[in-house]
């Protein structure tokens, strides 16, 4: 079986934050999972590996024949461009839910890489953000509610999406507002049809050099607890800013805690 893509297997959210290196060092191989612990986290397993299958046959047979055809016609600069117009778009996202989480610093700092990029670099084109020492953040809804104590719920498959849990489910909900969605919704459907399918070319043409990394490091695991358990792991790290505390009992997804964070509880601004 064909490696499952990150843009279905993880989501958009992380591909723009990690990537499949960043992600395989978080990883670092499979979780070992206590006893009991898997079928507690994933109740619905049967229904999620049904999704699964669906999202890998759909990329074997459409996404990364496309994304492979969209790297042979495009020169690395456009691609570069590209994927840095779809980075400056998700800073909206990124500075509205920094102010959520109470990180009133960050939010400043990501809403002015957002000016800079949008103006100077010509409608989010050109990082000229990140050169200018505004290093790209990750917040999204799905985090907010996590820093404000919601548990991740059940983990979920989601058709085209991939892998999620209830609380990013409706943490993409809360996003909703502030994505793409709603910057271009003067635009015809044709056009926002069109829009969708770059974004979705280009985040899965990014991982095609990755695969042959996330092969190896499952070392003959199974591939969908492989890719469950690193997004698990990513979206905990993500929550706590990449600290998250050593007492499983303390920490936002345990499902067997009690949720002590709230908004005016925060991680330190990264």
């Amino acid at each position: 079986m064909n490696p499952l893509p990150l843009s279905f297997s993880i989501g958009p959210t992380l591909l723009r934050s990690a990537g499949a290196t960043a992600l395989l060092t978080l990883l670092g191989g499979c979780v070992t999972v206590p006893p009991g612990a898997e079928t507690a986290r994933d109740p619905l397993q049967s229904f999620n590996r049904g999704v699964y299958l669906f999202n890998d046959g759909l990329d074997r047979a459409v996404l990364k024949p496309a994304a492979q055809a969209y790297q042979f016609v495009t020169l690395p600069f456009v691609r570069t461009g590209v994927r840095n117009f779809f980075s400056n778009l998700n800073d909206v996202t990124v500075s509205v839910n920094d102010v959520l989480q109470g990180k009133v610093r960050q939010s400043g700092h990501d809403a002015l890489r957002f000016t800079l990029n949008t103006t100077i670099g010509l409608l989010g084109f050109v990082d000229v953000a990140t050169r200018a020492g505004f290093e790209k953040h990750n917040e999204d809804f799905g985090q907010t509610l996590g820093v404000w104590g919601v548990g991740p719920g059940p983990y979920l498959m989601l058709p085209f999406f991939g892998p999620s849990t209830i609380r990013d489910t409706v943490g993409r909900i809360g996003d909703l507002p502030f994505s793409s969605t709603v910057a271009f919704s003067h635009w015809s459907n044709t056009h926002r049809v069109e829009l969708f399918v770059v974004d979705a070319l280009q985040q899965r043409q990014s991982l095609l050099a990755d695969e042959d990394l996330i092969d190896e490091a499952m070392l003959g695991n199974d591939r969908y607890n492989f890719l469950r358990d690193a997004f698990l792991q990513r979206r905990q790290s993500l929550i706590y800013d990449g600290n998250p505390p050593a007492d499983p009992d303390d920490a936002v997804d345990d499902d067997t805690a009690a949720p002590a964070a709230s908004p005016s509880a925060v991680p330190a601004p990264k």
